[in-house]
C-alpha cells in the first residue's frame, strides 16, 4: 500500500534581495512562526525583517569558558598543592597567577568547543535530510534566487490565506514542498 505524502510546506521564490526582506516583514507581521527564509548571501536587516532575537550560542561559548577556566585552576591546584607537592624555598603551594596561562588556554578552547556544541544543538544538527532538498527549483537558492518557506505546522497557515499573502508580498512562484 502507497503512502500518502504529506505537505511540509509553501515554498515562495524572489528574484531580489528588497524583495524578500519585504516578504519577510511581511510574514512576520501576519503572525507566522514557522517560517524561514534562504538567500545565496547574507541580506543584511533579514534578523530584523523576521522578527529574530539574539542567538543563544553565546551562552554556551560563556559556560564553555567558566568550564575551562575553572578546569585550569583545579587542574593546578590539584597537581601542585594535593597530587605532588613539592615546597620551594618557601612558596605556596598554590598560587592563581601560576595557574593563570593553562587556565586561559582552557577558557579559550572550552569555549570554542562550547560555541560549536551550542550551534549544533540549537540548529538540530546534524539533520541529514530536508524535505526543501527534493524541490527542484530550490537548488537555485545557491545561485542567484531568495526563498521563503512557510512550514504547515504553523498555526496560522491556511493553504489559500498563505498563497494569497505570498503573492501580494510579490512571488513569482509559489508550490507547495512534500515531505
Amino acid at each position: 500500500m502507497a503512502e500518502v505524502a504529506r505537505t511540509y510546506g509553501m515554498i515562495a521564490e524572489f528574484r531580489t534581495a528588497a524583495s524578500i526582506l519585504h516578504a519577510a516583514e511581511k510574514v512576520r507581521d501576519a503572525g507566522f512562526r514557522k517560517w524561514d527564509v534562504f538567500t545565496p548571501f547574507p541580506v543584511h536587516g533579514m534578523d530584523r525583517a523576521m522578527g529574530l532575537k539574539n542567538s543563544k550560542v553565546g551562552w554556551f561559548t560563556f559556560l564553555g569558558g567558566v568550564a575551562g577556566y575553572t578546569t585550569g585552576m583545579l587542574m593546578i591546584w590539584w597537581m601542585n598543592a594535593y597530587d605532588y607537592p613539592i615546597v620551594i624555598v618557601g612558596k605556596p603551594m598554590f598560587s592563581p597567577f601560576a595557574g593563570f596561562a593553562p587556565s586561559y588556554e582552557l577558557t579559550i578552547l572550552f569555549g570554542a568547543f562550547g560555541s560549536l556544541f551550542g550551534m549544533l544543538f540549537l540548529n538540530r544538527l546534524p539533520r541529514l535530510y530536508h524535505p526543501l532538498l527534493k524541490n527542484k527549483r530550490f537548488a537555485l537558492v545557491t545561485h542567484d534566487r531568495f526563498f521563503l518557506v512557510v512550514e504547515c505546522d504553523d498555526p496560522n497557515y491556511s493553504e489559500t490565506e498563505t498563497r494569497a499573502l505570498l503573492e501580494k508580498a510579490g512571488s513569482p512562484h509559489i508550490e507547495l514542498v512534500e515531505e
